[in-house]
């Protein structure tokens, strides 16, 4: 009889909240402060750098060709809008609670603890595998740029899934090179990522400019395709939508605009990174909402822009599916603009997995100083002012991740936890608004609580329209989070044990 009032605790216990005060008071603790060198500008920079990347230079033909057609600029806004309705809902509680940690870090001072630890052990897998699926990406472009100039690697140091052992020595190096940038300074990642941004979106109004001299109304004809089923699809292939309910999505016609818009999705991940970087802005009330915004706002203009112009060059029929703006301006005989955007995708990939890498360890450094991972990782180096031993373990197994394993399939796991830190995040909203009306907010989300329903419901539409395969993994590594959160986590969270509060991280000298 005494069973129920016995798991009352346990169950208080998981969602217990971090109160917003004591997530800011924490961020003045000496052994864990982060160092505040970040401006609205350096932030925007940040979001421009991993936003524009693989999406614009591969997913604009594959979308275009197989989905959408020349309408797939309509896709790429429908996009756009989900990701500005949770954009504006992370935008609130990012200058509400200007703190390392992103989903996580709202999740616990809005929903509980267990929520919280279910989207930063979800952040960790998003990150890690997008930072290895970009880096091996970028492997292949500096691979083709090499042989064009007369150097083959030996095919043991290519990862080429071709038979036989390869370990993708490019990838490696660069996630190597790039963890040492990120251990080094947040001033210098900026640095860093401000000449990568300035390269890559020069090179992308290169596109939109020359482009324009191509562009032939014909083949905005017809814009909008008549609709057919999609076809094809099977086994962990089929879309969760219908495997539930039945519904079988459309390419093209005006519901392929939004079949489409799911695929060009993968385009905008990372966006939410910026908000990983709160603690180290110098204003972060005023700045965050506008580094998110702002940057969402340019890459969804040019996102537009871009598919606007290659649809207009190139039939959207004959677009290539790995590299149509380069084969676009091939198809016209502009060589040597293929080559340019040959170079511009190089560096958008460059900063994709440096910032990638920079927000998974601020994810793992919030939770670390929580004590639901190791304390020891969350001891900020005193000369360099970030969190060394965060960084250089990821950095080692994302290395490893990308030097040695296939992740292509991996990817879709990207897209998912994206969208599921976005569902948290929009609840979080609401929920803060009931329970603390009284903090201050230096940027209000407009229209509470329908526009996050609606970031909610959009989000859970995209989600279900990714393959049966994909939840599986995600349920699978769910299930493991909640393990270790059992195992480990639960004991030592610093807001379970007040007592913990007192004692410093280990190793912090």
């Amino acid at each position: 009889m005494t069973s129920a009032p016995e798991s009352r605790p346990f169950l208080r216990s998981l969602v217990r909240t971090k109160p917003v005060e004591q997530s800011i008071a924490d961020t003045e603790e000496p052994e864990h402060r982060l160092r505040r060198s970040l401006s609205a500008l350096d932030l925007t920079v940040f979001g421009v750098g991993v936003i524009i990347g693989t999406g614009i230079f591969v997913l604009t033909g594959t979308a275009a060709k197989n989905h959408a057609g020349p309408s797939v600029a309509l896709s790429f806004a429908a996009a756009g809008v989900v990701c500005a309705l949770a954009a504006l809902c992370y935008a609130e509680l990012a200058s509400t609670v200007p703190v390392a940690g992103s989903a996580y870090t709202f999740a616990f001072s809005t929903i509980g603890e267990l929520p919280a630890w279910i989207i930063g052990w979800d952040l960790v897998l998003e990150l890690a595998l997008g930072a290895s699926v970009v880096a091996v990406g970028w492997s292949g472009y500096v691979q083709s740029l090499l042989e064009s100039a007369g150097v083959t690697l030996p095919h043991a140091l290519t990862g080429a899934d071709t038979g036989g052992w390869s370990f993708n020595l490019p990838a490696t190096l660069l996630v190597v090179v790039l963890t040492a940038v990120i251990v080094a300074g947040m001033h210098l990642s900026a640095e860093v990522t401000r000449v990568i941004v300035g390269i890559k979106v020069l090179v992308v109004l290169i596109v939109i400019v020359a482009g324009l001299f191509f562009v032939k109304a014909e083949n905005y004809s017809p814009f909008v395709p008549p609709s057919k089923p999609v076809e094809g699809m099977s086994g962990g292939k089929t879309p969760l939508v219908e495997a539930l309910f039945g519904y079988t999505p459309t390419d093209f016609g005006v519901m392929g605009i939004f079949t489409a818009a799911a695929v060009v999705f993968f385009a905008f991940i990372g966006f939410d990174v910026v908000a990983t970087a709160a603690e180290e802005t110098r204003n972060p009330q005023r700045d965050v909402p506008r580094g998110i915004l702002g940057s969402l706002i340019v890459c969804t203009v040019l996102y537009m822009a871009v598919s606007l112009v290659v649809t207009g060059m190139e039939k959207y029929t004959e677009l290539s599916d790995n590299a149509p703006l380069s084969d676009a301006f091939k198809a016209v005989g502009q060589d040597a603009f293929a080559d340019i955007i040959n170079v511009g995708a190089v560096a958008g990939l460059t900063s994709v997995t440096m910032i990638l890498l920079l927000g998974q360890s601020r994810v793992f450094f919030a939770m670390s100083r929580d004590g639901l991972l190791p304390r020891t990782f969350s001891a900020v180096h005193p000369r360099f002012g970030t969190p060394i031993r965060a960084v250089v373990m990821l950095g080692l197994v994302v290395a490893v991740l990308a030097g040695l394993i296939p992740l292509e399939e991996l990817s879709e796991l990207v897209n998912i936890g994206t969208l599921f830190a976005f569902i948290v995040v929009s609840i979080g909203v609401v929920v803060l608004r009931r329970t603390r009306p009284d903090l201050p907010r230096a940027f209000r989300c407009p229209w509470v609580p329908v526009l996050p329903v609606l970031s909610v419901l959009a989000s859970l539409w995209l989600m279900i329209n990714l393959p049966v395969a994909t939840w599986w993994r995600f349920l699978i590594w769910m299930a493991l989070g909640f393990v270790v959160y059992g195992l480990y986590g639960r004991s030592h969270s610093r807001v379970g044990n007040p007592g913990l509060r007192a004692g410093p991280a280990r190793g912090t000298d």
